[in-house]
């Protein structure tokens, strides 16, 4: 079962093509919790969950009376067009993790109607799942933001790091990028080893760093240690603009 925990319309808040106006379609279900990041979200019974920022999009025990059940790509292209949006915004698939559907027939039915209509499609993805290339080529024509894990997130590093699935990714897809999330105490222990262990195992694509942080305070407050790490390694800033702006995840 597909299930659709939110969508809307905003700009994109992170990554290469950050202030991009672009469609969200935000999927249920995880491979990963990345409690290390310490997000909380309080439930209506007053338990604490701790996860990542879209712990609301991971958890179906928890939120999963909030999501959506889709059964036919016909809902979703309902949803779709209902927006009055450009005609070829860019399409941004989120989660938890997108690919985990990737096998989908609706899923791919969906991603197929973007392709074919000249969007540009982006999934934000933490580079863990497989993708079958060979089977479903149009997997090919879609962009990547690569957002493996660090040691930050609490995952073990067997769970989070797979060269094979993140180097296919790089060779198949048309446009892929790093989109690690740093924080500064980590880049005082040792992160920036971590990441470039990481590259070391990769083909070559460009790197994307931005801040951890659920919240404004918490995103301003690793912010400059980012930029001068960027400045450092001559990687890509990325802020989280949807953050700093909103102060919040959902919806934006």
């Amino acid at each position: 079962m597909l299930y659709l925990v939110e969508h809307f319309y905003s700009i994109q808040g992170e990554g290469k093509y950050t202030g991009v106006p672009s469609l969200f379609f935000r999927f249920g279900g995880c491979n990963m919790r990345c409690e290390g990041f310490g997000c909380i979200e309080t439930l209506a019974d007053g338990r604490e969950l701790v996860g990542c920022d879209t712990l609301y999009a991971v958890d179906k025990q928890a939120f999963g009376a909030q999501w959506q059940a889709i059964e036919k790509v016909e809902r979703l292209l309902e949803i779709f067009k209902s927006y009055t949006v450009p005609e070829d915004v860019d399409i941004v698939f989120t989660g938890g993790e997108p690919l985990l559907h990737a096998n989908n027939p609706v899923f791919i039915a969906f991603v197929e109607y973007f392709i074919a209509n000249h969007h540009r499609v982006t999934f934000e993805t933490n580079s863990a799942v497989a993708i079958d290339f060979e089977q479903y080529p149009v997997y090919k024509s879609c962009i990547y933001a690569l957002s493996v894990k660090l040691s930050n997130s609490g995952e073990p590093y067997s769970k989070r790091v797979c060269p094979e699935i993140f180097n296919s990714i790089i060779t198949h897809a048309d446009e892929t990028f790093f989109k690690f999330t740093v924080d500064a105490k980590s880049l005082q222990s040792g992160l920036q080893d971590e990441i470039d262990a990481i590259i070391s195992l990769a083909h070559k694509t460009d790197v994307t760093c931005m801040p951890k942080g659920g919240s404004k305070d918490e995103v301003e407050s690793n912010t400059e240690a980012v930029i001068e790490y960027c400045k450092a390694k001559g990687f890509r800033y990325s802020d989280r603009l949807h953050i700093r702006i909103w102060d919040q995840n959902k919806g934006v």
